[in-house]
């Protein structure tokens, strides 16, 4: 590899030759300790690649660094061995290696405030860059929202478009395990390395996530993350992703955290309305009193995407399920074929109109129930 000839170089070239290939060179940045991923791209942008940044001198890497000494002797005197063993790991374990000049890197986290430096991937790889859409929710969720998850998760899959979620208990593994149900495609993020089932539980779903899905992670094989990882790994779940919706999320929930990072990314947030009294959905319903977009249905879903719900033939009887909750029974026995609204329905059913509203989300996500254009509802 030669010296760099970037003309922003001039005046400074280093002596420095027979630098490693461009995946190496990135390999060794990232491993190097204080170097964030927003400095990392200031040097590439300023240097042009990370071959170029090995190959920079002393005084123009104290320049760009703001004079962190420990950074630039790092820099200086790279970690390549160490970037080779965990390169030959990787590969020898069936993870992609992959950096941010690689053409299968995915181009949304391009754009987002903190993109990772390195990514390592199990999987399908050609998933990776389709306009997907985040399910996230609670890990002590109701019934009710595992029904909206697994429903909204296989929309989703039907139609083509990736689910990408956080591999966590609860909600995460419904929308995974719903979408690979209905034959689509997910992409699962971890804060761990690929290699780390966390939780055990989940197990069997990461088999076949590598097989049937997409694994993506920032850590390398091993890595059992921190109570850090996790925060950080909700930043790439909204990026890698066009839209974010909420199932389930209690106020502080770590859910939210995910919320932020699409917000900050320019991201459209969808929230499902849930009963008042739920602490599950505490958080979702201040999301939609602070502005996001409600999800009443599938088909907001699928408009979201710009996606034509397909018609349903409404003649056909649906049976009633035996596992109705009370509430959706009661709302469901004030039914009929004529459309009602929301208000009706609740008078009738001697329910809250928050909690009719959540429940009848459920019948029509059930097949039980549909909405009609003019927002009212009818039984199908």
């Amino acid at each position: 590899m030669t010296r760099s000839t970037n003309p922003s170089n001039s005046g400074g070239l280093s002596t420095r030759t027979n630098d490693p290939d461009e995946r190496l060179a990135y390999i060794a940045l990232a491993l190097i300790p204080g170097l964030g991923a927003r400095s990392l791209a200031e040097l590439l942008s300023r240097f042009g690649g990370a071959p170029q940044v090995l190959n920079a001198s002393r005084n123009e890497l104290l320049d760009i660094t703001s004079g962190k000494l420990s950074i630039v002797t790092a820099i200086l005197s790279p970690p390549i061995r160490a970037a080779c063993t965990l390169l030959q790991r990787a590969t020898s374990l069936g993870h992609h290696t992959l950096v941010p000049s690689d053409a299968s890197y995915p181009h949304l986290l391009r754009s987002i405030p903190d993109p990772p430096v390195l990514l390592f991937a199990k999987g399908r790889l050609d998933a990776i860059d389709s306009p997907g859409v985040a399910i996230v929710g609670s890990r002590m969720h109701s019934r009710y929202g595992a029904e909206v998850a697994k429903r909204m998760a296989e929309t989703a899959a039907r139609a083509g478009i990736p689910v990408i979620s956080g591999m966590a208990r609860g909600l995460d593994a419904v929308a995974h395990s719903g979408a690979l149900d209905a034959g689509g495609m997910t992409v699962g993020v971890l804060g761990t390395g690929l290699d780390v089932i966390y939780p055990r539980e989940n197990a069997l779903l990461f088999e076949r996530m590598e097989i049937e899905g997409l694994l993506v992670t920032e850590h390398p094989p091993g890595d059992r993350g921190n109570r850090w990882a996790f925060p950080r790994r909700n930043r790439l779940i909204s990026g890698l992703a066009r839209a974010l919706v909420v199932i389930e999320a209690a106020e502080g929930s770590g859910t939210l955290t995910t919320v932020s990072c699409a917000l900050e990314q320019g991201r459209e947030v969808l929230a499902v309305p849930g009963p008042i009294d739920s602490v599950t959905s505490n958080g979702t319903n201040r999301l939609l009193k602070d502005g996001a977009t409600p999800l009443l249905s599938p088909s907001d879903l699928l408009a979201a995407f710009g996606v034509i719900a397909p018609r349903t033939d409404s003649s056909r009887p649906v049976p009633p399920r035996a596992d109705l909750s009370p509430d959706e029974a009661k709302v469901l026995a004030v039914m009929s074929g004529t459309a009602r609204s929301v208000d009706e329905i609740a008078f009738a059913a001697r329910l809250p109109i928050g909690l009719v509203l959540g429940t009848l989300l459920g019948l029509e996500l059930g097949g039980l129930a549909e909405q009609l254009p003019d927002s009212g509802y009818r039984r199908r």
